[in-house]
């Protein structure tokens, strides 16, 4: 014991799978490029508490976190709207982003994790095909491990070999660009607290409007940039439907990018394992990854334990791939189906499932928690399910194709899925990663997910 781990990037998943392997005498850093207080963006994140338990980590004080409202969903013209019903015990938490980094860095620091702050990474080392290190702006870093840490625009990631197989950059329609900001509170809201736009202003956009006690939380976001006066117009039109939207920013106003697509194909090379964002780990549809990350963290850190010789090669560290997806992947990769759908729906076409109840409040219940996750999968599988649905928009040929489509890709993405490479073969698992990018291709067919 005592080899040495770089975690690349403060994300949460890195840091909770750093405590979990600092506990078993790992020598781990964290390098961060922010400031320690400039960590975590300035708004609150909903999440799984199990995400926390997972990785062994205690609940926060009960004043630090609450329990999120049910979101209220509004059908393009508005003219309907459909309300979750979460059970109690898949409710999910909402804390502010830095209280949750105070609370895993505290708990990473007890148990002998170091952190480097202010520290841009520029790319990995490479020792022939195995990942040994990062370079930073003042050194050269050298590692048995590095945990690729460092978020949706990673530097390790990026500028891996092509020979690796590890897919660089994300895809269109993978990337959500949100504006969010907090704003004073003008009116008291007594019900529909968490209010869902989708498609607003008839254009490709999502936006919320939700109570948040002492002020009204806004996000807006769409898959291409938003300007400074885009953002200010769509505020306009959403304080026209909602009084307890004010005028003065009270804090936020951050422009960010989140993904929203499938999990990495290949999370592992030798010497290197990615997590979190820069494994592109969140709910494709709702853009949560918190929980996700640090259930991820416990895979590692689990997989990197029974590496009995402390090799951390791709053939040791698959093991972490396969769990991940059998436990969180498998689950994830077809909501990335749905979201590829929606996000070529037209506001005719979503006002169409609204005013045909296709879509019923249960479609809209989906949490991060993976059992909501594959309960929904399950059911939208459904064979009586699927039947009342394309029953539904038999009358609209094109929004018809559109269904079975997405149905017949889903069948395609879980499939593939479960034909993962039981043992890493690189030749079996670059094939089977070919085939399993293809399945999210909007231009490919279903068969290319199984002939690369």
């Amino acid at each position: 014991m005592g080899k040495k781990i770089i975690v690349a990037g403060g994300g949460h998943g890195g840091i909770a799978a750093a405590a979990i392997l600092a506990e078993h005498g790992f020598d781990i850093t964290v390098y961060e490029k922010n400031k320690r207080e400039d960590m975590g963006y300035d708004w609150t994140d909903i999440f799984d508490r199990k995400g926390l338990l997972a990785c062994g980590m205690e609940m926060p004080p009960e004043d630090k976190y609450r329990l999120k409202n049910d979101m209220t969903f509004f059908s393009p013209s508005r003219n309907k709207k459909l309300k979750q019903h979460v059970p109690e015990d898949q409710l999910e938490i909402q804390m502010e982003r830095k209280d949750i980094y105070n609370h895993i860095i505290a708990h990473a620091e007890k148990c002998g994790v170091k952190f480097v702050y202010e520290t841009e990474i520029l790319a990995p080392v490479m020792l022939g095909g195995r990942v040994a290190g990062i370079k930073t702006k003042d050194e050269t870093i050298y590692a048995d491990l590095v945990i690729d840490s460092a978020g949706i625009s990673s530097p390790i990631r990026k500028k891996l070999p092509d020979a690796l197989g590890i897919q660089k950059e994300p895809d269109k329609y993978d990337t959500f660009y949100v504006y969010r900001a907090f704003y004073n509170k003008t009116a008291p809201v007594e019900d529909d607290k968490y209010r869902v736009y989708l498609l607003f202003d008839n254009k490709q956009q999502i936006c919320w409007v939700a109570d948040d006690e002492e002020y009204t939380d806004v996000l807006i976001g769409r898959f291409t940039p938003l300007t400074d006066e885009e953002v200010e117009d769509t505020l306009g039109k959403l304080r026209e439907l909602n009084d307890d939207l004010g005028t003065e920013r009270l804090r936020g106003g951050q422009y960010v990018t989140i993904p929203v697509r499938q999990p990495l194909g290949l999370l592992v090379a030798d010497g290197y394992a990615a997590i979190g964002d820069s494994a592109f780990m969140t709910v494709p549809i709702i853009g949560s990854g918190i929980a996700n990350s640090l259930k991820a963290a416990r895979l590692l850190a689990d997989a990197v334990l029974d590496d009995r010789d402390e090799l951390f090669s791709a053939d040791t560290l698959w093991k972490y791939q396969r769990d991940f997806y059998k436990k969180l992947g498998a689950g994830l990769a077809p909501i990335a189906v749905i979201k590829l759908m929606v996000a070529r729906f037209s506001p005719k076409d979503l006002d169409y499932f609204f005013d045909n109840e296709i879509l019923n409040s249960d479609d809209m219940t989906i949490g991060a928690d993976t059992n909501s996750i594959m309960c929904f999968i399950e059911k939208l599988m459904n064979l009586n399910s699927l039947k009342l649905k394309v029953k539904g928009v038999m009358s609209d040929f094109v929004l018809s194709r559109k269904v079975l489509g997405m149905n017949t890709r889903i069948a395609a993405v879980m499939a593939i899925t479960k034909a993962m490479p039981v043992r890493y073969d690189r030749k079996r698992v670059l094939s089977w990663v070919e085939g399993y990018n293809k399945c999210f291709k909007i231009d490919k067919g279903v068969k290319k997910c199984f002939h690369s």
